[in-house]
């Protein structure tokens, strides 16, 4: 019986959360291995994991869609797992270039499970999210909601779930778990990697940040008429660590025998857009200035999770509150109001 610790391919693992992972994998004795096409993400973020944890990884620069790029990594190095967070994620961007997702995150997707397949390494654990429920017509939403894209962006996201979910039903030796992320926040608490989107952020509380910080005047509130206490849209937001360790929690779950999981990963709480103004104001000191301005179409007036399955299956329970969330997004954004690219 080998005693070497176990290797994890982390894809995208230079970005938002897959460098939230590294951490969490490399703190916890894994060794690491990274692919990552920097497209929407820096060197920087693998060179401040390494500085957190005091602990080498290897990176490998390369596209997921590249198959001989994949063939040379799973023939150098005894990869036990894989943890796939390579994909675009955008909503808007998506709608302006379909085939682009289509590609990335589709293509990308049946390029890596063709190479673990040659490679003989059958345990997965795919970032999806949310957004495969759609508009979902009952609150709280739990696993077994219908499912129906209403983006292409989700639409990638839930055809690469049907995707791994015929594998698996073709080949049941594979250990396949699906981890639908509600809305991720936050940053690590050293304040040395957090989320830096290349332009204008699609998601709050990085938006919130950047006005904090001076880079944006102010922020558009899409919306204040819904049917919610202050008018505003709801969503569960979960700490960024808090949703890593949901990862290694699936990744043990995995380990007792094959089989395709499906779990929510969120607080189960609601907050409002001016919830969240207001806990960020608290946490910073800042004054957030903002507009209302006309509803997205598509944007549900209120989504937050059932996780129940995750705390009962998995033993996984978030346990950062909201305030947590705005504090640390701020250390990181006050540390480096450019990003990554000071």
């Amino acid at each position: 019986m080998s005693t070497d610790p176990e290797t994890i391919l982390v894809t995208g693992g230079s970005g938002y959360i897959g460098s939230h992972m590294c951490v969490e994998l490399l703190s916890a004795g894994r060794q690491v291995v990274v692919l990552d096409n920097l497209s929407n993400s820096s060197m920087a973020s693998v060179e401040a994991v390494q500085r957190i944890t005091q602990k080498a990884l290897t990176f490998v620069q390369g596209d997921i869609r590249d198959s001989d790029c994949l063939a040379a990594i799973f023939a150098e190095h005894n990869i036990d797992a894989v943890m796939h967070f390579a994909g675009l994620k955008a909503v808007g961007e998506s709608t302006e270039v379909p085939v682009k997702y289509y590609d990335n995150n589709m293509n990308g997707t049946l390029r890596l499970v063709e190479a673990m397949h040659q490679a003989g390494c059958k345990t997965l654990v795919f970032s999806s999210s949310a957004t495969v429920y759609g508009l979902p017509e009952q609150m709280p939403i739990t696993e077994s909601a219908p499912t129906g894209a209403i983006n292409p962006y989700g639409r990638t996201k839930l055809m690469v779930e049907e995707v791994l979910q015929d594998l698996f039903a073709a080949d049941p030796t594979w250990r396949i778990s699906l981890l639908r992320y509600f809305n991720p926040v936050g940053a690590h608490a050293s304040g040395e990697i957090g989320e830096d989107p290349n332009d204008i952020p699609n998601n709050l509380m990085p938006f919130i940040s950047q006005v904090a910080v001076g880079r944006r005047e102010k922020l558009n509130v899409f919306g204040d008429d819904y049917p919610t206490p202050d008018g505003t849209g709801i969503r569960d937001y979960i700490h960024v660590v808090d949703l890593v360790r949901g990862h290694m929690k699936a990744l043990e779950f995995l380990r007792d025998k094959p089989k395709l999981t499906v779990h929510n990963l969120g607080t189960g709480q609601g907050y409002s857009v001016l919830d969240a103004v207001r806990a960020f104001e608290q946490a910073s000191g800042v004054s957030i200035p903002f507009e209302i301005t006309d509803r997205r179409p598509g944007d549900a007036a209120v989504s937050y999770a059932d996780p129940s399955k995750a705390r009962d299956e998995l033993g996984w329970e978030a346990e950062y509150d909201l305030h947590r969330m705005c504090e640390d997004a701020w250390r990181w954004q006050s540390k480096y109001p450019q990003g990554f690219q000071e």
